[in-house]
């Protein structure tokens, strides 16, 4: 157990690494700037961060949520990346232990996390996280020996999702969805399979009709309001990944 409490603690740490790497990618992939050069730099002073600057977590508290050098605030974003990778690393590996699952699901959330915030704030899915996490997804598959359920759940989610964005267009003549959710379809359902792939689509839709409608109703937003897809999608997902077998099982008991 003490061993079990100190690589959680690890992973916890690995994580809160993780997540400030992922903030990078949030913060600079939508304006196409390398994610390697130039180093760290306050975004509103430009002044480059020292290492006591990027302790994940624990800097955004000693300073403040302010740049030590021009006292801007931070944006809260950073903090909560952070945390939220953290948390979800070291639950993974209390949970699931040193298991190819575990490894897995941590990849899968590196990916989604940044795609989730970045589809937010500039409604935008960038190509390079979705085709690259729809290779690993098939690779992973195939060393676990899934890769046929993996190539049925990539075709059925990214497929009905094209079939729903090109309905529109003959239909509405307008698109239904933005290009982006299609190809992260297709990454979400190398990692899902066929059968939670169907129940992630079921379970995004129903969430984005409810939170749409909350939209419309307190936001002072009106029908044509754009509103991000992604974010959806991807709690769908991971809903479906981690309780969609009992979600399955509890449904069928009620009606067969």
């Amino acid at each position: 157990m003490l061993f079990k409490i100190l690589f959680t603690i690890w992973f916890f740490l690995l994580g809160s690494a993780v997540g400030s790497f992922l903030n990078v990618l949030i913060y600079r992939l939508p304006r196409k700037e390398s994610i390697l050069f130039p180093s760290s730099r306050c975004p509103s002073c430009n002044h480059k961060l020292a290492p006591k600057d990027l302790v994940p977590i624990f800097s955004y508290i000693f300073l403040k949520g302010k740049c030590r050098y021009c006292r801007a605030k931070i944006s809260i974003r950073y903090p909560l990346v952070e945390t939220l990778t953290a948390i979800f690393f070291a639950l993974s590996f209390w949970v699931y232990g040193w298991s190819f699952h575990c490894f897995k699901i941590l990849i899968l959330f590196s990916f989604l996390l940044p795609i989730f915030f970045i589809d937010i704030e500039h409604m935008l899915i960038p190509d390079v996280l979705s085709f690259a996490g729809l290779g690993i997804g098939f690779f992973l598959s195939l060393l676990e020996g899934k890769i046929y359920q993996s190539i049925l759940g990539s075709i059925v989610f990214g497929g009905i999702l094209l079939l729903i964005y090109l309905g529109a267009l003959l239909i509405l003549k307008e698109e239904g969805m933005g290009q982006g959710d299609i190809k992260l379809g297709f990454f979400l359902g190398s990692f899902l399979g066929l059968k939670l792939s169907l129940l992630a689509l079921f379970l995004s839709y129903i969430l984005g009709g409810v939170i749409s409608v909350f939209i419309l109703l307190f936001k002072n937003k009106d029908l044509k309001t754009a509103i991000p897809f992604g974010p959806f999608l991807i709690s769908g997902s991971f809903i479906s990944l981690f309780w969609g077998e009992s979600i399955i099982s509890l449904y069928i008991s009620f009606f067969y």
